[in-house]
Parts: C-alpha cells; structure tokens; sequence
C-alpha cells in the first residue's frame, strides 16, 4: 500500500494531467487500416505496426448507438489491442454515423448486407479461413441472426458478451410494460417515427441514466481515487465512449422496440422480420455467452436466455464476469476474467483447425 506522501505525490501528478495536458487516459486506437468500405460498413484491418498476422481472423462486431470505440476504449484496457498483442489476426467493422436519411434501415439490413460482406471480407483478407466472430450486446444478437439466417458464410465461432435474449428478464424496463400495454405498444411509436430513430444525444442520456447512482457520486470518487491513475483515465475513457454515441435508425430502433422489446421474441428463439422467420436453432457453431456480474442493461437472467436456445450448436459455454453493461466488455476487471473466457474459447476453436 503506498504511503501517505507518495499517493499526495500521485494524485498531484494526476491533477497535472488532468489540467494541463487534458486528461490521463491514452485514447489512441490501435493502428488499424482500412480494407473494405460500403453502406454503413467501414471494415479495418488491426495491426501492432509489424507485419499483420496470418493466423485465423478474429471480428469485432459493434452494436448499434455504441461506436465501435467499446473494443478499443483505451491503452491498457482495449479488448482491440489485448488480441492483436496476444498475435491474434483481428478486424473491426464500424457502422459509422447514422443520419436521418438512414431512417427507412430496419434489422434486415445489418444481418443481410453489413455483417454478411464484412465477415466474407475478413475471410477472404486472411487467405479463406473462417471467420471467429466476438460481438457486443446488440450486436451479439445480430451476429447470431445473421449466422443463423446465412449458414453458408464462413463463420467458425461466435462469442457474445451482454447479449440480452430474454427482455421480461430486464428490471430497468419491466415499469414500462403497464404504459405500453395500455397504449398497444405506441407509446414511442410516434416520437421515433418523428425523429427518424433513437437520436445520438438521447441515446447517450439514457445509457448514462443506467448508471444514475454511479454519475451522481462520481466526482466524490474521483477526489477519492486521485492519486489511482488507471481508475482516472477509465473514467475518462468512458466519458470519451458516451460522448461519441451514435444514433438509432428509425426503422431498426422500431423492429427493437415491437418484436424485442413488446413481442419478447428472442426469448422464444425466433424472430419474425416482416413474415420472414429466422429461427436461433440455425445457429450451427461454437458459441460463447458471457454476462456481466452487475449489468442492469442485460442482466444474467436475459443473457443466460440464450444457453437455451441454441439447440443446434455443437458447444455452448456460459461464463459471467464483474461489470456492468460496458465493464463486463472492457473495465478494468474485464483484463483477468472476460478476456481470459475469450481467449480460452478462441484457443479451444483454433486448435482443431490448425491440427
């Protein structure tokens, strides 16, 4: 434990950075370079600024509304850079900005168009392997629906991390089922037909107000904590995440709300996309399931959902780890237990394919 003086001395360092180079955290992403761009799709290649790896590719798929920075929140707790250090073939796909004019997007088009060319893309960079998938939240679910609607694409693995299947299983939400009930679920039909979507400010307010408890005592646990330079620059780089929230296309943000939220669908397994039903028994690979301890946005019980509804994949692994919503991903207790379920899934998948 440090002494008294020595943690005076660390938090002065800490207020120097703070104020006069703004801030502690190195936001700087890892190099990556672009490969392939489309509609809603921008597609990187993550490198360590050496000669890129040739082993099986690893895809880092985003949700909706989060920007693409929750695998590469900053040094030292990226989940980017742990799999490109750990020599791992790693891409990221990045949806970008989503304007108005994307309002008429609905579910189809990310698991049709944006993830299907993304994870053929990766496959044909790295030489035709298959393709390890690594998905978070929403984007969990989406990578499972477009696997389970496309069983010819070269997809080896999916790991999902927060990925909520069971949406009665939310406390956050359950208040709000009375008022939508009550209204025949247009209770935000007409505010976000209005506004084209979720618009990115208010997507940010309502992801901050998961963590109403934490916002409001959070300045008396920075004066707390001011001499812990790691615990700082997390703060900040969680700030930097919320700050950077991306808006939900009108369309997409509606299907969410009717058959996810409303229907509950996913918990049965299916998903009806305009009389077109995809069903989760199509899913026909390895999947790993992790859930976060203290997640109030996808909380163990809808996230466990899943476990039971993947009839047709030859493994499914559950594991839960400390964290809420985005700590489960990438807080700072993430480095020694969701990394390391992810690291041993990708090992287990890999083995057999290289022996």
């Amino acid at each position: 434990m440090a002494t008294p003086p020595a943690r005076l001395a660390a938090a002065a360092s800490n207020v120097v950075g703070k104020v006069l180079h703004g801030g502690v955290a190195d936001l700087r992403p890892v190099p990556r370079v672009l490969i392939d761009q489309g509609p809603n799709r921008s597609l990187y290649r993550l490198t360590n600024g050496e000669e890129p790896q040739a082993g099986p590719p690893v895809l880092l798929v985003p949700p909706l509304a989060a920007p693409a920075l929750c695998f590469d929140l900053r040094r030292g707790c990226s989940l980017a850079e742990h799999l490109v250090e750990g020599g791992r073939n790693t891409y990221l796909v990045d949806y970008g900005n989503v304007a108005f004019s994307d309002r008429r997007l609905g579910i189809e088009h990310w698991i049709e168009e944006v993830l299907p060319r993304a994870i053929r893309k990766v496959s044909e960079d790295s030489g035709g392997q298959g393709v390890h998938v690594v998905a978070w939240c929403l984007g969990g679910i989406f990578s499972l629906l477009t696997t389970a609607d496309q069983p010819d694409l070269p997809i080896e693995s999916i790991a999902t991390i927060a990925s909520p299947f069971d949406f009665t299983a939310i406390p956050l939400i359950a208040p709000f089922r009375p008022l939508v009930d009550l209204t025949g679920g247009h209770l935000l039909t007409p505010f976000y037909r209005a506004l084209g979507g979720a618009p990115s400010y208010l997507v940010s307010r309502v992801f901050r107000a998961t963590g109403i408890s934490k916002e409001i005592t959070k300045p008396l646990a920075i004066l707390k904590n001011l001499d812990d330079r790691d615990y700082l620059a997390q703060i900040e780089a969680v700030d930097h995440f919320m700050d950077n929230m991306i808006a939900y296309p009108g369309r997409t943000f509606g299907q969410i709300y009717h058959r996810f939220f409303r229907a509950n669908d996913l918990a049965e397994g299916t998903v009806d996309l305009n009389g077109r039903i995809i069903a989760l028994s199509g899913v026909k690979v390895p999947t790993l399931v992790i859930a976060g301890q203290n997640d109030t946005i996808a909380p163990r019980a809808a996230v466990e959902r899943l476990t039971d509804l993947l009839d047709n994949s030859p493994s499914v692994t559950f594991e839960t780890a400390p964290g809420g919503h985005l700590g489960v991903l990438t807080g700072r207790k993430a480095r020694g237990t969701t990394w390391r379920y992810l690291d041993r899934f990708l090992d287990e998948q890999i083995a057999p394919e290289s022996a």
